[in-house]
């Protein structure tokens, strides 16, 4: 992999990567390999070859770019003349599944714009899945028979075995993952085949199968976040007693305890969690069987298939049922908030890394080096991490932009709604899978931490309390007084611990010897008490209890 340092050298002045290929799909389904094209976007990826959601392990070639998911790349005139006429050239027969309506067939660009098989390729375990559940559903209700269900579901178990060997072939004939497979299973079975879509439309079928992936990705990113949540409550624990200087407006505010700080990350994390929860409670309802939009004239039984799915029941509304898409993006919108979290946390890792601060060292394999620059130790991990939000909640908005004027039922439009969920989530589970390593590497330099603690007089709020509890002022006075201590302290280039009693006398008479227990940071910090507080007392209580919530 290049880091895009070393971009520049792998291309050539008109913009085109060298000996780079990218492969174009003739409706035949055969593919050729040309050089320097860019292929679209969905193409590419960064995310292992072992995603858990079937990202890849397909044969779709390498990015044209060598790294990421966007291409730097810009297609020079000649080039984009060259490919026009390759696309024009292409001929097809009618696709079948359309029916004699057809006879044409599409033409070649409208074969190229139209077909989601790139992307939606990934849907291919939940297509599987759901089309068994639906061809046990027609036998149960004798709508096709015993012979020809048990046929039907062993084809698609064949098919299964040889998307997971040899990854799901592109024939951009063939358009989406449905039509795919229902190829292959006549294929394999013949006329019988045909069977199968019974009782249910393309509409419904991805409704239901986009469904279920973004179920499985909401539960793939929760196992995720606790994951982040286990590493987070193990770093509090053991640094719930070291003291470290608490900002606002990132000036030096109050001191609090590292222990407090990680425990604050983790509330946030814990929200997030909250957020795709109930997302994925209000999305587990089932839309196969809505058909195109009206419903079905079979006996069918939605709630067999919705069960068999894990879904707690059917979808109540089949106009609704194929045009929703608001699960997916209620999953954008818990993705970007956490990505938000993700991306603070990031900055304050960067900033704790930087040699002003000093609180972190970073660990070799959360890092890397300069070029030019042998000492650097560039916290890429964590900035990498910040900057995918802004990607995140990029792909929130294409999504909102694209369903925000779409009449009912189902429109084209949609067959978009499926790369931006699939980017944001790979891009998530990256984001929070480094997050969870530097949490569980990173060294936090506790001395460091306190040594700025102590400066910046960050007690002068326990010696405002003191005057208002020992002395009976009011509060508003006690913090003018305070302020003339913090000024005389500045003058003497003392803290406000090491002021003599007699200054401090000066400015108020009513201050006595009894106020310097309360102005170091130790005192002040095992004086916040109150719940939530960052006492090292209530820090571990928190600790606690939110051990007993992750078992």
């Amino acid at each position: 992999m290049h880091g895009p340092h070393h971009v520049a050298q792998r291309f050539t002045s008109t913009g085109f990567p060298l000996k780079e290929e990218s492969f174009t799909i003739s409706p035949e389904g055969d593919s050729k390999a040309t050089s320097g094209m860019a292929a679209p976007f969905w193409l590419r990826s960064n995310v292992p070859e072992s995603s858990a959601l079937g990202a890849v392990g397909d044969d779709v070639g390498p990015s044209p770019c060598g790294f990421g998911l966007d291409c730097l790349s810009q297609a020079e005139v000649a080039r984009v003349t060259i490919r026009s006429v390759e696309i024009s050239n292409r001929t097809s027969n009618s696709n079948s599944m359309w029916g004699g309506r057809f006879a044409e067939g599409p033409a070649a660009v409208m074969r190229e714009i139209n077909a989601s098989i790139p992307f939606d390729k990934r849907l291919w375990a939940q297509d599987i899945r759901a089309s068994k559940a639906h061809v046990a559903m027609l036998a149960a209700q004798a709508i096709v028979s015993s012979d020809d269900a048990k046929a039907i579901s062993d084809g698609l178990d064949q098919i299964a075995q040889e998307y997971e060997a040899n990854g799901v072939p592109v024939d951009l004939a063939l358009e989406d993952i449905h039509m795919a497979t229902e190829a292959r299973l006549a294929e394999l079975i013949g006329p019988t085949a045909g069977r199968l879509h019974t009782a249910r439309s393309r509409n419904d079928q991805v409704a239901t199968d986009f469904r279920i992936w973004v179920r499985d990705a909401m539960d793939a990113v929760e196992a995720g976040l606790i994951g982040l949540q286990r590493a987070l409550l193990a770093r509090a624990e053991e640094n719930a007693d070291a003291v470290m200087p608490g900002f606002t407006h990132l000036q030096s505010a109050q001191p609090v305890t590292l222990g407090h700080h990680l425990m604050a990350w983790f509330e946030m994390i814990r929200r997030d969690r909250g957020r795709f929860v109930d997302a994925r409670a209000r999305m587990n309802e089932c839309p196969l069987g809505a058909a195109a939009l009206a419903g079905t004239g079979f006996p069918i039984d939605r709630h067999a298939t919705a069960k068999a799915l894990g879904f707690d029941k059917p979808t109540d509304n089949s106009l609704d049922s194929v045009s929703d898409r608001d699960f997916a993006i209620d999953y954008l919108m818990a993705a970007s908030q956490c990505a938000l979290h993700l991306s603070r946390m990031s900055e304050e890792i960067v900033i704790w890394a930087s040699q002003p601060f000093g609180f972190v060292a970073l660990p070799d394999q959360w890092s890397t080096g300069s070029s030019i620059m042998p000492q650097k130790r560039n916290p890429d991990a964590v900035e990498l991490v910040r900057g995918h939000a802004g990607r995140i909640t990029g792909c929130l908005n294409a999504l909102m932009m694209t369903m925000k004027g779409l009449p009912l039922a189902y429109s084209k439009d949609m067959q978009d709604d499926k790369p931006p969920v699939f980017e944001a989530h790979d891009l998530l589970a990256l984001s929070i899978a480094a997050m969870t390593g530097m949490v569980e590497s990173v060294t936090f330099r506790t001395d460091r931490m306190r040594a700025l603690a102590k400066s910046g007089f960050a007690t002068a709020t326990d010696l405002a309390d003191w005057l208002v509890r020992e002395a009976g002022l009011p509060f508003r006075e006690a913090h003018h007084v305070t302020g003339r201590a913090v000024k005389r302290a500045e003058e003497l280039g003392l803290t406000l611990a090491a002021v003599p009693l007699s200054d401090l006398q000066a400015i108020h008479p009513g201050i006595d010897d009894r106020v310097f227990s309360v102005l170091t940071v130790d005192a002040s910090v095992a004086s916040r008490v109150s719940h939530g507080g960052t006492a090292p007392a209530q820090v571990r209580a928190r600790i606690a209890e939110a051990k007993k919530v992750l078992r």
